[in-house]
């Protein structure tokens, strides 16, 4: 799969990938496209988003039947796949008209990572739909049919998990559209899937009040983790909900972690050596000079102008030898 941005997956994917499900989820489910979260704070709340979005879908539910039912959970799979296919796309368009309305910005700005998103969900609902498809078709197949069926299955099961979980963090990938969008779409979903259950009144065999808190405390808790999210986006990083995308200040790009060699986290500014500090080596040569070289001033252990004090000079006196008489000049009183 691959798109005008490079490849979808970022060639992360081998042979040996197959080996493990999640793996091939994590490449499939959130593509290289997808942007990454601006800070550590808003990737936080995300994870809380979904973890809570997973205790909507499972959790309670299996706590309020007293156990976990597969056959269950596969009709649940089908019919969260339905809601998908419609809701997604419908909140969308509201937020599209909402935004083309503004006359800020045009849709046909947006047709990329609309495309994109949509791949991306219908290849979501395709395998989860297939994998319960595959499940229910093994039980009328013999015996060697139904193992192929259920290693099939099993794998199938494993990758649809792990891209759900995928899916829960980045919704379809709707974040290259808007980064808003995805934990509206959280805040939208969970509520779709809640509010059926309170018009029927299937409490799940609760009573009322316990059946509305068991039904409506995981979207509640989702839509809070949403506000918190969004208002985060907002104060931050001026990305409010209904201003168009093309009218949002550009977002920052989350730095690089600093490289494992560094330590304590500090790294060389570029271009610079690593091994020597910025303000300049202490062992060369400075403004001051080489206390160790030849100054201006002269070197203290040299010769100076007065001499060396301590190097043989002429003695004080230097009487004639006794014994050379020296000759006078001139005549002698004897004549000459």
């Amino acid at each position: 799969m691959t798109n005008p941005y490079g490849s979808w997956t970022g060639g992360t994917l081998t042979a040996r990938s197959f080996l493990k499900p999640h793996h091939v989820a994590r490449a499939v489910f959130h593509p290289t496209w997808i942007p990454d979260s601006l800070d550590p704070s808003v990737d936080a709340l995300k994870k809380a988003r979904v973890i809570a979005g997973a205790v909507a879908a499972f959790g309670v539910y299996t706590f309020v039947e007293g156990g976990f039912a597969f056959d269950e959970m596969l009709d649940n799979a089908a019919t969260a796949c339905v809601v998908l296919l419609f809701i997604t796309p419908l909140t969308v368009g509201v937020m599209l008209h909402i935004w083309r309305r503004s006359g800020a910005g045009t849709v046909g700005q947006l047709r990329e990572p609309l495309v994109r998103s949509l791949k991306l969900l219908l290849l979501f609902i395709g395998s989860a739909l297939g994998t319960v498809a595959i499940f229910q078709l093994g039980g009328s197949l013999g015996i060697l049919g139904s193992l192929l069926f259920s290693v099939v299955g099993l794998w199938m099961g494993f990758f649809v998990i792990a891209g759900a979980y995928r899916i829960s963090g980045n919704f379809f990938g709707t974040a290259a559209v808007h980064r808003g969008l995805p934990p509206l779409l959280a805040t939208v979903t969970t509520w779709l899937m809640a509010i059926p259950d309170l018009i029927t009144g299937d409490l799940h065999g609760l009573g009322l009040v316990m059946g509305v808190v068991f039904i409506l405390g995981a979207p509640v808790t989702v839509t809070g983790i949403a506000l918190l999210e969004m208002g985060r986006l907002s104060s931050r990083y001026g990305i409010r909900l209904g201003a168009h995308p093309a009218t949002l200040p550009p977002t920052p790009t989350p730095a690089p972690p600093p490289p494992p060699y560094a330590p304590n986290g500090f790294v060389p500014p570029q271009g610079g050596n690593p091994y020597v500090p910025s303000q300049g080596n202490p062992y060369g040569p400075s403004s001051r000079g080489n206390p160790y070289g030849p100054s201006s001033q002269g070197n203290p252990y040299g010769p100076s102008p007065q001499g060396n004090p301590y190097a043989p000079g002429p003695p004080p006196y230097n009487p004639p030898p006794p014994y050379n008489p020296q000759r006078p000049h001139g005549p002698g009183p004897y004549g000459g």
